[in-house]
């Protein structure tokens, strides 16, 4: 079968592998139709793995297919289904695990597409315990991006941040994967949505989303604008996945007492901030990666409900190195796949 590989930095070729085999006890064998682009993706590319890793690996780290094949002793699921893939190997038995808060797994064997290998391949094997049923009406396009891009949202707004109803929210970013999908969640419960945005054909597709307010940070410092927008009072939670280019203006723009939740540093690793603002102004920040596979179920049933993903485009297999430079190139609004 067709997989797409990476042997070294910058270096993804489409090749045959050898198919799966049936699947065994507990496991299901899936046809992959759709694979979503993130940035994770684009870290891999460039070779920089947190760990060790045999190359070459097949690449792809969030993906949707339909069921080609059942192991023995699965149930709940038939061939042919909709399939969402939950995108890291967890244990299944550690604590957390138990707990349903499979993304602090204690014995995870890697992330797919980054550690081990991933979904960019015709069949994968997956333990039935990742597989996530798609619900009726939701196409295999748009489930792909739940279980990175919406699930990364849902579990940061709502399991961290604790974003409630009627509340006001910056999002950065929100031409991004995530940030398309965070001001469409936010809006579904009544928030009042910042957002930031690198241009003004950018600013007026997110106000078209249902962002009340959008500011261009090039040509606006955007703490500067939402405090004069909120009245020097700020929001009440951050959504950041910038980094040290947006830390501490994205805390200038919390109320006292709000909360910050971040999933990413695409700006850089390290930054500096004043600790004294940090307990005076008693925020609370909390660090997000990843997501519970109940939030995969969340984020479905909301796209059952028409809270549906922005792709930007959709490429073929042999064409994701190009989905992954355009990405790269920050022109992109919502969400890049690759479809089989």
């Amino acid at each position: 079968m067709q997989a797409l590989q990476l042997f070294g930095d910058r270096d993804l070729r489409l090749t045959e592998v050898e198919a799966p085999p049936p699947p065994g006890p507990g496991e299901v064998q899936v046809r992959v139709r759709a694979v979503g682009l993130n940035f994770i993706d684009v870290w891999g590319f460039r070779g920089m793995a947190f760990a060790k890793r045999r190359l070459p690996l097949t690449v792809g780290a969030e993906a949707a297919g339909e069921v080609a094949a059942l192991g023995e002793g699965v149930t709940g699921l038939a061939v042919g289904d909709s399939v969402a893939l939950y995108g890291a190997q967890t244990c299944g038995h550690c604590k957390a695990c138990r707990e349903g808060r499979d993304n602090l797994c204690e014995e995870v064997a890697g992330v797919m597409g980054f550690h081990i290998d991933g979904f960019a391949r015709e069949r994968v094997n997956m333990p039935a315990r990742l597989v996530v049923k798609v619900p009726p009406g939701v196409g295999l396009v748009d489930a792909a991006c739940a279980p990175i891009a919406f699930g990364t949202v849902q579990h940061m707004l709502f399991d961290n941040a604790r974003l409630e109803p009627g509340e006001s929210v910056l999002v950065h970013a929100g031409g991004s994967g995530i940030g398309t999908a965070a001001i469409r969640m936010a809006k579904a419960i009544g928030c009042t949505v910042y957002t930031t945005v690198g241009d003004d054909e950018k600013g007026a597709k997110a106000a078209e989303l249902g962002a009340d307010h959008v500011v261009n940070y090039r040509t606006e410092r955007f703490e500067g604008e939402v405090r004069r927008l909120t009245k020097r009072k700020g929001v009440d939670v951050v959504f950041e996945h910038v980094g040290p280019d947006t830390w501490n203006g994205s805390l200038l723009c919390l109320k006292r007492g709000g909360r910050l939740v971040t999933c990413g540093s695409t700006s850089g690793v390290s930054t500096t901030m004043n600790l004294m603002q940090l307990f005076q102004q008693q925020y609370r920040i909390t660090g997000s990666f990843g997501c519970r596979l109940a939030n995969i179920r969340e984020s479905l049933d909301k796209m059952a409900q028409g809270i549906l993903p922005v792709v930007d485009t959709v490429y073929p297999l042999a064409a994701f190195a190009q989905g992954l430079e355009r990405l790269e190139s920050r022109k992109v609004f919502g969400k890049i796949l690759v479809e089989f």
